[in-house]
């Protein structure tokens, strides 16, 4: 399936976003290498999965990705991987202006970093669309931001190139 998304760090929180229906997503991305992992283990609510996601040539706001639904005991198996590297999350499902703004709001240790993103069903549609004012940055194709570099890795060590971008650090009340 091809996926269209952009994503963009978060300037601001809406107000009403603790209102939203959200869910909680652990992930383990497999294998344990220095490089972006593509393979993701997730769990959310629950629902289990395996996922690979890649980009189309060199373009990161379209991705192919498969899914594959798990059993619970499934997931348990595999994301006790020892070579996997682990993300929390809370994903707010925010509605603006007909679509839906996915705020991800990470757990410690990248406590303070909030991406957004949206999917869009047409190229159309992706590309003239015009982020809103909660919006700092486009970072799409910032490998830095993918969830495959994410896991593992702390706010301290992606501070330097967050403040590349204005990013200061938010947090839900």
């Amino acid at each position: 399936m091809l996926e269209l998304e952009k994503t963009f760090l978060a300037k601001s929180l809406p107000k009403d976003l603790k209102e939203c229906r959200h869910t909680e997503l652990f992930a383990s991305y497999v294998p344990n290498e220095s490089g972006h992992s593509t393979l993701r283990i997730r769990s959310h609510g629950s629902k289990f999965e395996i996922t690979r996601k890649s980009p189309v040539a060199e373009d990161a706001s379209e991705q192919n990705e498969h899914t594959i639904e798990l059993s619970e005991k499934e997931f348990e198996c595999l994301s006790q991987l020892p070579s996997g590297r682990k993300t929390l999350k809370t994903r707010y499902y925010y509605p603006h202006n007909g679509l839906t703004a996915e705020f991800d709001v990470f757990h410690a240790p990248l406590e303070g970093l909030v991406l957004i993103d949206f999917e869009f069903k047409t190229k159309e549609e992706k590309i003239s669309f015009n982020p809103p004012d909660f919006c700092l940055a486009e970072v799409t194709q910032e490998e830095f931001v993918a969830g495959g570099m994410l896991c593992g890795k702390s706010y301290k060590e992606i501070e330097a190139k967050l403040k590349k971008f204005g990013y200061k650090k938010l947090f839900l009340d």
